[in-house]
Formats: structure tokens, sequence, C-alpha cells
């Protein structure tokens, strides 16, 4: 079992080693795509194309050895609906591979009306509870996984992702304008709510890996990609 936290160089290895597998998967595209704060960013990960099981298999060892890494304790994971429910079924699997077996749970974005009823599936949200999700842009989801954590009488805890895009959060005015905050979610996340995160990748990784690429097609967004971190990032 991968224990204890590991060195700087060592997390860097595997931000760079995880990039490359997104690249290669597909997750991880270049071009112009909108955000939901209306920005255009350079590039856009999209964890649902980790669409078969030897992608999904590895993603969650990267999961597994960035949480394991970072000495970060919890006592059950929470899959938010729907990409973090997948997900954190993945990373519990591979966490009881490498011999850390802990309880799973998930929300349905409907509660159900038959049957066992509710809007929570699986074990008892109880303890400190570990959210598996994909990426945190504003931070919104993270919050309703809060509220449905602490309706239960459990303790959100901790956070994992996948990549932290280091951008500024966004806030909805009363004018229906959004306005761009001085954080991140992350830093939202860790300094504002005392959570722990978790990240298997940052932007400045992806940035570090375009510029280390001797493949012109991925050189050619380094440019945009820096001028996006520029304007937006935290």
């Amino acid at each position: 079992m991968v224990t204890g936290q590991a060195s700087s160089a060592e997390m860097q290895a595997l931000a760079q080693e995880f990039v490359q597998f997104a690249v290669d998967s597909g997750v991880l595209r270049f071009g112009q795509f909108k955000t939901k704060a209306g920005r255009m960013s350079p590039y856009f990960f999209n964890a649902g194309l980790f669409d078969d099981g030897a992608k999904l298999s590895r993603l969650a060892q990267f999961y597994a050895k960035a949480l394991l890494a970072s000495g970060i304790e919890f006592d059950m994971i929470f899959g938010p609906a729907y990409k973090g429910i997948p997900l954190g079924a993945a990373v519990a699997i591979e966490l009881a591979r490498l011999g850390k077996n802990v309880p799973f749970a998930y929300n349905r974005k409907e509660a159900k009306d038959h049957g066992e009823g509710g809007s929570l599936v699986g074990a008892p949200l109880q303890g400190r509870v570990l959210i598996v999700d994909d990426v945190m842009s504003a931070g919104t989801a993270a919050r309703e996984s809060i509220a449905l954590i602490q309706a239960a009488g459990a303790t959100p805890h901790a956070i994992a992702i996948a990549l932290d895009r280091q951008e500024m959060a966004t806030e909805k005015q009363a004018d229906g304008t959004i306005k761009d905050l001085s954080h991140s979610a992350v830093q939202y996340v860790r300094h504002t709510l005392g959570m722990q995160v978790s990240t298997i990748a940052q932007l400045s990784d992806l940035l570090a890996f375009l510029a280390g690429q001797n493949q012109p097609e991925l050189q050619a967004h380094l440019g945009p990609v820096q001028a996006y971190r520029d304007r937006y990032g935290v």
C-alpha cells in the first residue's frame, strides 16, 4: 500500500504523467470552449470521456496515489451526481485494492419516492467525508455536496479533484451579470470552508507539459493557455 506524503518532485512527476494520460485519452482538449462563467477557454477537461474500463481504472489510480500522498484522513467517500458517481466508486475500489477500504455513497439529482426513498444511495453519511469530483470551477457543486453531507449529520472534510484550473471563481450578481472574484474555487474551499483539497494536477502542470513538448501541434497551445492564465489565473 502506498503511504506517506510524497515529495514535490514525485507529485510533479505524477501530475505530468496524468496530463499526458488525459491528452492521450482525448479528455483534455485544446481549442475554444465556453465555460459556465462565460469565459472562452483554450482548453477543456471532460472527465466523462474516461469512458472505458481501462481508462477509468487508471484514472482511479491517479486519484488514489494523489490522495494517499496528500496524507488527508477521511472515513468515507461521497460521489456527487453525476460525474462524481463513477469517479467516487472507482476511487473507492482502487483504495480498497491498496488496503484502504472505506464506505461509499452518492446522491440522486431527484429524490426517489418509492423503494428506499430519498436522494442518498449507498453507505450512511457519517464521519469525515471525502467528496470526489472532476474539476472545481465556481465551487457551486461543492457547496451543494457540503450541504447534503451536513444535513445528514456528517462532516464535509476534504475534496479530491483531477484538475485544479487555478482561475478566479465567479459570482452571479443581482442584475444577472457575472463577477470575477479574487480567489479560485479551490482557495475558497481551503481557506473559507476550511476543507482540505487533493488535486492530481493543476493548470501550472498543464503549462509545464506544453512547454516541454517537441510536437508543434501541442506546443502551439502554450501561448493561448498562458494568456488565459495571465487573464484569469490566481
